[in-house]
């Protein structure tokens, strides 16, 4: 996930969402990252509640979906950059997703981490994965209107 808010992208941050200073070093590698994207995309597609969304999405063949998550994870966590993706315009395309699916995400991608990584591994992921769905929720559900009573005074009194 490397845009703001508005689809386009950072130059200079491209491919580099949630890095932090000491991000890519020794924290995991390029196989661990694709055995975790695996697993837990398997758990996504056979969860009740994220399966059907990401199956009309993405279908039967799956491998390009996981590519582009391999290459999305290598740049959050080694920050290679390999990541060229706008995800924040691909997930406004997804009228079904709600803030629930987010957190159903979540519980399913610490679970893998958990039993993928080691623990401080695990945490690093994890933590990084809540920080970009934040993010993503913010650029989906927030409504400026609700928490600014001068965008509401004019429109509904």
């Amino acid at each position: 996930m490397t845009d703001n808010h508005d689809g386009a992208a950072a130059a200079p941050a491209q491919g580099r969402w949630c890095v932090e200073a000491d991000a890519g070093t020794g924290v995991t590698d390029e196989a661990e990252i694709e055995t975790l994207v695996r697993a837990f995309y398997t758990k996504v597609r056979a969860d009740a509640e994220l399966g059907p969304i990401f199956d009309r999405v993405i279908g039967d063949d799956w491998e390009p979906h996981l590519q582009k998550m391999f290459n999305f994870w290598s740049s959050v966590m080694l920050t290679t950059g390999r990541y060229k993706g706008q995800p924040m315009r691909a997930h406004m395309k997804l009228k079904a997703v709600t803030p629930k699916h987010f957190d159903r995400w979540l519980v399913l991608f610490r679970e893998t981490a958990e039993e993928v990584c080691d623990a401080e591994t695990a945490e690093r992921f994890v933590e990084k994965a809540a920080r970009i769905a934040e993010s993503l929720q913010l650029g989906m559900f927030f409504k400026p209107e609700r928490h600014d009573p001068e965008r509401t005074a004019g429109c509904c009194g």
